[in-house]
C-alpha cells in the first residue's frame, strides 16, 4: 500500500516521497506525506458523490489564502494537470484524490489549556467568520448532510442507532428541545458559510496563541452562531467548570463579532444538539464500520458533557452567556409576588412545599429548574415516573392529539391496544379495566363497585391509609378523616391498626376483633382497601402475614379486597411491577394512578369479570376523559419506556444502593430510628434523644435540602419521616448527592 501510494503521488504530483504515515479519519483516508522538499497531507475519498463539495472546499481555502496572508489555513496543492481534485482508479477502485499543505504546531487537544489559548480561539474564529461571511458557494449552500446542525430529521434518524434506550432517549430529548426552542428562531439568526468543526483536533496552537485551523471537510452554510457554539462544545470536553471555559471563548468571540441576543439565547440548545449529533453519527457509523474505533473516541466525553448540561439546565446557562456577552438578564418576579397572585385567585387550602416555595420553570428527567436558573434534583416526585418531560411521552401525546381525541362512546384502537398491554402485567383473573382520570376517582369507583357487587355498606380501612380527596375517598382515608381538622370516622368504616411485624399473637388478636365486630353486629364488609406499603404513613410496609390474614378473613365475611397501587405500582418497588405481587396475594380490585401517565391525568381500576358483570347491572358508567385516545397513547408509551429502559431493574439496583447508604447513616446517627421501603419508595423515620417522633429535625432536613437544591418530602403520622420516591431514572450518583446533603444537615443540627 505504501509503495503504491508513493508511486501514485510521484505520478500525479511529481513529488519524491520520503515518508508516508496514515492517521485516523472519520470516513476518508488521510496520510502525512514527507517529500524531499515539504510536508503535505494526502486525502483519499471513496465517496465519488462529494466531488463538487471537495472542489468547493478547495475554492474556499484558496479564497482564504487570498484574503489572509498569514497561512492560518491549509493550502490546496495542484496536481500535475493543474486541478485540485481528481478521480482515478487506485487498486481497482475509483477514488477521489487531493492534497493540502501541512500546518506546523500543536493541537489544542495536546496543550495545557489556558485562558490565553481559549480567548485567542474566540477572537480567531470571530475574525475567520468576518471573512467567511463574504464568500458564497451554491454547492455548500445546497449541502444537506449529517454534520449540518439544521438537518434535524437526519439527526433524529441516526439517534435511533444508539443501542441503549436509556441513553438514546436523552439524545431525543435534546433534539425535541432544539426543535421546540431554536427552529422557530431561524429567521432571527444570521446565516454564513462556517467551518462547522472547530474541535480540539482541528485547531493549532503556537506559543499560547491560535495559529491555524484545519479540516474544512465539514464547511456548511449555517446559522452563524453555530460556529462559536461548536467550538464551545469541544472546549467544554473534560472540563469541570464548563461555563467558565466556554464563557471565556464566547466573550472573546463576541468582542470581535458581536452576537445578537437571540443568538446567545440559542447557545444552550445548539451545544446540546452538537453533542447529540456526534453521538448519533458515531452510533450510525460504528454500525457500518465496526472496526473503526476513531468514530467513537469522544463518546465518553460527549455523554459526560450531556449529563452536565442536564444538571446545569437551560436557564442558568443562558443567563451566564447573556452576562458574558453584555446583555441584561430578564428580571423575574420574586417568589413573594407569585404567592400573592396565586392567593388572589386560588384558595389558601392549596398548600405549598417548603418554607421557601419554588417557582418552577422547566424540567428534564430527574431535574427541575426554577425560573431563576437553579437546578433541583428531584428525589421526591413519583408522578413523573419515567422522568420529567420524557421525549417519548411528548411525542406520543403530540402525535395522537393531532389525529383524534374523543370519548369511550366511540370505537378506536388505542384503548384496546393499551388495555391489552396493561392487563398483561396483571394475573389473568384481573381482566377488566375501567379508565378514569385520578387515583381519587379510581378509589371512589372501587368502593361503588364493591357495594354493587355484594350489596354491603361497611368498608374496612387501614390506619394512616390515604385513598383520595373525594367525599368517599376522605371517608376511607384515616390519614384524612382522623386529622385534627378531619370529619372523623364514619359509622360504616372499620379501621385496622397498621402492623409492620409478623407477630402472630398480635395479628391474630386484631383479626379476631374484626371478625367479632362483624359477626356480633350481623354485618358483612363490602370491601377492605389498603396500600401494600402505606405512603402517607411514611412508607410503611404492612406485615406480610397480617395482610394475608386480612384478605382471607374479609373474603370469608363476604367482602372484597382492594389493593391501592397508586403510589407503588409500575415497577417502583423494584422487585415486582405491583407491590401486591411481593406479598403473594391476589386482590379483587386494583386501583392505579399517579405514574400511569407520567404527569398526564390518568388512573384506572382493574378487576375481575364477575365484579364487572355485577356493576353492569346498574346505571351506565361513563367518564368523559377516562380512556381517551391521547391518554391511552401516553399510558402505552409509559409502559414501553419502563420496558425498554429497564426501569424496574433500575429501581431495584439504585433502590438497594439507596437503602444501603441510608442504613450506613442509621448506623452512625441515633436520630434515625428506621430506614424502610423497597426500590425507589423509601422512608427514613427520625426521632429525638428519647426515641420520640421528631418532626422538627425532619422538617429542618427537608428545608435544608431544598436550600441545597434537592427535593424530598416529609410524612407519617407525626410528620417525622423523610420520604423519597424519585423518578425511576434516578442514578447512584444522585443517591450519593442526597446522602451527602442529609448527613450535612444532620451534622449541622447536632
Amino acid at each position: 500500500m505504501s509503495l503504491d501510494l508513493k508511486n501514485l503521488i510521484k505520478k500525479e504530483y511529481g513529488f519524491n516521497v520520503i515518508d508516508l504515515d496514515k492517521f485516523k479519519g472519520y470516513e476518508n483516508d488521510n496520510y502525512f506525506v514527507k517529500t524531499d522538499k515539504d510536508k503535505l497531507i494526502l486525502k483519499l475519498y471513496s465517496d465519488l458523490s462529494i466531488n463538487s463539495i471537495l472542489k468547493a472546499e478547495n475554492d474556499f481555502l484558496l479564497f482564504l489564502q487570498k484574503k489572509d496572508k498569514k497561512e492560518y489555513y491549509p493550502k490546496p496543492i495542484p496536481l500535475k494537470n493543474g486541478e485540485y481534485v481528481k478521480q482515478l482508479i487506485h487498486q481497482g477502485k475509483k477514488i477521489l484524490i487531493r492534497m493540502l499543505s501541512y500546518l506546523e504546531g500543536d493541537f489544542i487537544a495536546e496543550c495545557k489549556i489556558s485562558n490565553n489559548i481559549i480567548s485567542s480561539l474566540g477572537s480567531f474564529l470571530a475574525n475567520f467568520n468576518l471573512l467567511t461571511r463574504n464568500w458564497n458557494n451554491s454547492d455548500v449552500k445546497a449541502r444537506e448532510w449529517e454534520w449540518k446542525i439544521e438537518c434535524i430529521e437526519l439527526i433524529k434518524n441516526r439517534a435511533n442507532y444508539i443501542s441503549d434506550p436509556f441513553l438514546r432517549n436523552r439524545v431525543i430529548y435534546f433534539i425535541q428541545q432544539y426543535e421546540e426552542n431554536i427552529v422557530p428562531l431561524y429567521d432571527h439568526l444570521r446565516k454564513s458559510i462556517i467551518h462547522n468543526d472547530a474541535n480540539h483536533w482541528n485547531v493549532i496552537v503556537e506559543k499560547d496563541k491560535i495559529n491555524g485551523l484545519i479540516d474544512f471537510g465539514d464547511i456548511s452554510y449555517s446559522n452563524l452562531v453555530n460556529e462559536v457554539a461548536i467550538a464551545m462544545t469541544y472546549i467544554a470536553y473534560n472540563k469541570e467548570d464548563v461555563l467558565y471555559w466556554t464563557g471565556i471563548l464566547l466573550e472573546s468571540y463576541n468582542k470581535v463579532l458581536p452576537l445578537k441576543m437571540k443568538e446567545v439565547e440559542s447557545l444552550y440548545y445548539i451545544i446540546a444538539l452538537r453533542l447529540c449529533m456526534s453521538l448519533s453519527n458515531s452510533a450510525f457509523t460504528k454500525l457500518n464500520q465496526p472496526n473503526n474505533d476513531y468514530v467513537s473516541e469522544g463518546n465518553e466525553n460527549a455523554w459526560n458533557l450531556l449529563d452536565k448540561w442536564f444538571l446545569l439546565g437551560p436557564i442558568k446557562v443562558t443567563n451566564y452567556y447573556l452576562k458574558m456577552t453584555g446583555f441584561s438578564i430578564k428580571k423575574q418576579m420574586k417568589e413573594k409576588k407569585y404567592i400573592e397572585k396565586r392567593q388572589k385567585y386560588l384558595s389558601k387550602i392549596l398548600s405549598l412545599s417548603y418554607k421557601s416555595p419554588i417557582v418552577m420553570g422547566q424540567s428534564a428527567f430527574q431535574y427541575m429548574y426554577d425560573i431563576y436558573g437553579n437546578t433541583f434534583l428531584d428525589a421526591y416526585n413519583n408522578i413523573p415516573h419515567v422522568g420529567h418531560s420524557h421525549p417519548i411521552i411528548l411525542e406520543a401525546a403530540k402525535k395522537q392529539m393531532s389525529k383524534l381525541n374523543t370519548n369511550t362512546r366511540y370505537l378506536y384502537s388505542k384503548i384496546n391496544d393499551y388495555a391489552e398491554h396493561l392487563l398483561s402485567y396483571f394475573p389473568s383473573q384481573l381482566n377488566k379495566i375501567f379508565f378514569v382520570n385520578s387515583g381519587s376517582e379510581a378509589s371512589d369507583l372501587a368502593i361503588r363497585m364493591a357495594k354493587a357487587h355484594n350489596g354491603n355498606n361497611q368498608i374496612v380501612v387501614m390506619e394512616q391509609g390515604y385513598h383520595g380527596h373525594t367525599q368517599t375517598g376522605i371517608e376511607i382515608s384515616d390519614y384524612k378523616f382522623n386529622h385534627s381538622k378531619g370529619i372523623g370516622q364514619s359509622s360504616h368504616i372499620t379501621k385496622l391498626p397498621l402492623l409492620k411485624k409478623n407477630t402472630s399473637s398480635i395479628i391474630d388478636s386484631e383479626i379476631k376483633k374484626m371478625s367479632k365486630f362483624f359477626n356480633s353486629n350481623n354485618l358483612s364488609p363490602s370491601a377492605f382497601i389498603s396500600e401494600i406499603i402505606l405512603g402517607c404513613a411514611g412508607q410503611v410496609p404492612i406485615s406480610n402475614d397480617y395482610l394475608k390474614k386480612i384478605y382471607s378473613t374479609i373474603r370469608s365475611l363476604g367482602g372484597l379486597c382492594i389493593a391501592d397501587e397508586v403510589q407503588t405500582g409500575f415497577g417502583r418497588i423494584g422487585t415486582h411491577f405491583w407491590a401486591f405481587e411481593s406479598y403473594d396475594v391476589l386482590p379483587d380490585m386494583v386501583v392505579i394512578g399517579k405514574p400511569m401517565g407520567n404527569g398526564h391525568p390518568m388512573a384506572a381500576l382493574i378487576t375481575t369479570e364477575s365484579i364487572a358483570q355485577s356493576f353492569e347491572q346498574g346505571v351506565e358508567f361513563f367518564s368523559s376523559f377516562g380512556g381517551n385516545p391521547v391518554s391511552c397513547s401516553i399510558g402505552k408509551a409509559v409502559l414501553e419506556i419502563i420496558e425498554q429502559e429497564e426501569l424496574m431493574k433500575r429501581a431495584f439496583d439504585v433502590g438497594n444502593y439507596y437503602l444501603k447508604q441510608l442504613m450506613g447513616l442509621k448506623n452512625q446517627y441515633n436520630l434515625i430510628k428506621e430506614v424502610r421501603g423497597s426500590g425507589l419508595f423509601i422512608g427514613v423515620e427520625l426521632v429525638d434523644v428519647n426515641q420520640k417522633p421528631n418532626s422538627g429535625i425532619a422538617t429542618l432536613i427537608k428545608n435544608q435540602l431544598r436550600e441545597r437544591n434537592i427535593l424530598i418530602g416529609t410524612d407519617g403520622k407525626y410528620d417525622n419521616v423523610l420520604k423519597t420516591k424519585p423518578p425511576l431514572c434516578f442514578s447512584k450518583e444522585n443517591v450519593d448527592e442526597v446522602i451527602f446533603r442529609i448527613e450535612e444537615a444532620i451534622n449541622e443540627y447536632n
